[in-house]
């Protein structure tokens, strides 16, 4: 695959110098993690094309770490904390109101996705899996005042 056309939407150094120094440092414990950058580019990746974590470029490192901390970082509130870092300096009226979301009226579920679990996740938090309660629109009805 052309190198170009990979690296496309991956992290330029700016973005990078910025997003840098807010991510958690390396556990003390075990090995050192794998390079935060290839890896957050891995899940961006991932997240762009809407492709399997197992069918992730090798450019990214093993699909199966980038899926892990992309979990764990899902699970412990650091994606959070990210956003919160980022929003830092903006438009103080209306910085903490933004947010992503994704339209989920879009996504098929593959006909063996029936079988959830049952109980949920060990390792997250029962707080963390709590339905999140959306915000008030910016501005009633669909035109422009």
């Amino acid at each position: 695959m052309d190198d170009d056309r990979l690296n496309r939407h991956d992290l330029s150094d700016e973005e990078w110098a910025r997003l840098g120094p807010l991510l958690p440092a390396h556990p003390r414990r075990g090995h050192r993690w794998n390079d935060h950058r290839t890896v957050i580019n891995g899940i961006f990746f991932r997240t762009r094309a809407g492709c399997p974590w197992r069918d992730l470029p090798a450019e990214y490192g093993n699909w199966k770490t980038v899926y892990n901390r992309h979990r764990r970082w899902s699970g412990d509130g650091t994606w959070e904390q990210l956003l919160g870092g980022l929003r830092a300096g903006c438009d103080e009226a209306e910085g903490v109101a933004w947010v992503v979301a994704a339209d989920a009226t879009v996504v098929r579920a593959h006909q063996h996705a029936a079988g959830a679990r049952h109980a949920p996740p060990t390792d997250i938090p029962a707080g963390r899996l709590a339905v999140a309660e959306l915000s008030a629109p910016a501005r009633r009805g669909g035109c422009a005042e």
